[in-house]
C-alpha cells in the first residue's frame, strides 16, 4: 500500500470521526433545547395550575367563614326565639295565675 493512500485514509477516517462527534453534539444540543422547552411548558403549565388551587382555597376559605358566620346568626336567632318562647311561657304562667276566668 501506498504512504498517500494511507494517509489519505487516516485522514478521512479523522474527517468522518470528527463529523460524526460534530452531528452526535448538534443532535444532544437540539434534545437540550427541546428538553429546556418542554420543561418551560410544564413550569408555566404549573405555574397556572397552583394560580388556580390558590384560587380555589381562597374561595373555600372564604365560603367556610361565610358558613362560621351564618351558623353563629342561626344559633343566635335560636337562642332568642328560645328566650323569646320562655318569656312568652312565662306571661302564659303569670296570665294564668291572674286570670279569674282560669280558676
Amino acid at each position: 500500500m501506498d504512504v498517500g493512500l494511507i494517509i489519505a485514509i487516516a485522514v478521512a477516517a479523522l474527517v468522518i470521526i470528527a463529523l460524526v462527534a460534530f452531528i452526535g453534539k448538534r443532535k444532544r444540543e437540539h434534545n437540550h433545547e427541546q428538553r429546556r422547552h418542554e420543561a418551560h411548558t410544564h413550569r408555566e403549565e404549573a405555574k397556572l395550575r397552583n394560580a388556580r388551587a390558590d384560587r380555589a382555597s381562597a374561595e373555600a376559605e372564604e365560603r367556610a367563614a361565610r358558613a362560621r358566620r351564618e351558623e353563629a346568626m342561626a344559633k343566635e336567632q335560636k337562642h332568642t326565639a328560645e328566650r323569646e318562647r320562655r318569656f312568652a311561657s312565662e306571661k302564659e304562667t303569670a296570665a294564668a295565675d291572674i286570670d279569674p276566668d282560669r280558676r
